[in-house]
């Protein structure tokens, strides 16, 4: 799956201490060829809500795809509808169908199937290099750097030191610590659980993949940010009704990314998410990967379903 390398000085934010190769690269990501466009894929992280993680469908999808294209073509977008609950007892076939392989485009369908029934489609599109004298992009936003803010890991330990925190964030929080995720984050502004309150439906946090990758071919580090662009993605629609509300059911529904720059999944990357909307037990939220140096490099969306119960205050009588 070899192409054109991902950038190595412009992105900036040096290789990730060690050198050890990134589990999303060796493992979730390493599909078994067992036939022409025909793969299987394992999982290696499952949510605590022992559904699959969709971010791992979407990337080993995108992995599948990219097999089947030459190598002077490049990703520049994708869409996909989640279409029956992942099994993470048993593996993920994925079927490439080369829907079409022109001068400029290719596009390639991928299904990902269990139990002999598909669980997830996906079309993905591939493009030629072509320079153009039209490009514009958005600013990127002002925040501190990452080595500035706490890690995931630091943060909730943070949380959990907290002797006013409520038990049931202590057991949740708890349960997040357990899971091994093979990706890292530090959020911008992350919340003060002993100062609950509703917040606008946005959030940022600085991500990268661990381990390294390093420059490698462009279209692996896709593959990655396939993955850890669903990583909490669609729970920006919540914030601001979390305090008001039990989470019965939230599941993704669709997903599209478009690629638009060079970028290295293993430096560090903003991720800047937002719910422009929210109803009939939905929710949709847009997302944009800056690299350090301010280009931007991935736009995503995606709709979910996200079904609530309202919160009953307890009396004091």
């Amino acid at each position: 799956m070899s192409s054109s390398q991902a950038p190595e000085d412009q992105q900036g934010g040096g290789d990730p201490p060690g050198d050890l190769r990134s589990v999303l690269v060796t493992s979730v990501l390493n599909l078994e060829p067992l036939d022409e466009d025909l793969f299987r894929g394992r999982h290696y992280w499952v949510p605590t809500t022992q559904r699959l993680f969709g971010g791992q469908i979407v990337g080993q999808a995108l992995v599948a795809a990219a097999k089947s294209v030459s190598e002077d073509v490049h990703v520049h977008s994708l869409h996909c509808y989640f279409v029956r609950t992942g099994d993470p007892k048993v593996p993920v076939l994925y079927q490439v169908e080369r829907t079409r392989t022109g001068t400029s485009f290719s596009v390639r369908s991928v299904k990902a199937v269990q139990h002999g029934q598909p669980i997830f489609i996906c079309q993905a599109s591939f493009q030629q290099s072509q320079p153009s004298p039209l490009q514009h992009q958005f600013s990127m936003p002002a925040v501190p750097p990452p080595e500035e803010l706490l890690d995931h890991e630091a943060l909730i330990d943070q949380y959990l030191r907290d002797p006013n925190l409520q038990e049931m964030y202590r057991v949740g929080l708890n349960r997040i610590a357990a899971k091994e995720v093979p990706i890292e984050i530090k959020l911008v502004n992350p919340p003060i659980l002993s100062q609950l309150q509703s917040k606008e439906p946005k959030q940022m946090f600085w991500v990268r993949a661990r381990g390294h990758i390093g420059e490698g071919d462009m279209k692996m580090h896709c593959c990655v940010a396939a993955y850890i662009s669903d990583y909490a993605f669609l729970g920006t629609a919540l914030l601001p009704h979390q305090w008001q509300c039990n989470v019965h059911f939230m599941v993704s529904l669709d997903h599209s990314m478009w690629f638009h720059n060079p970028f290295r999944a293993d430096h560090w990357m903003l991720y800047e998410c937002e719910s422009p909307w929210a109803g009939g037990s939905r929710g949709l939220v847009q997302g944009r990967l800056w690299r350090r140096d301010g280009i931007l490099a991935v736009s995503c969306a995606q709709e979910g379903v996200i079904r609530v119960k309202s919160r009953v205050s307890e009396s004091k009588l």
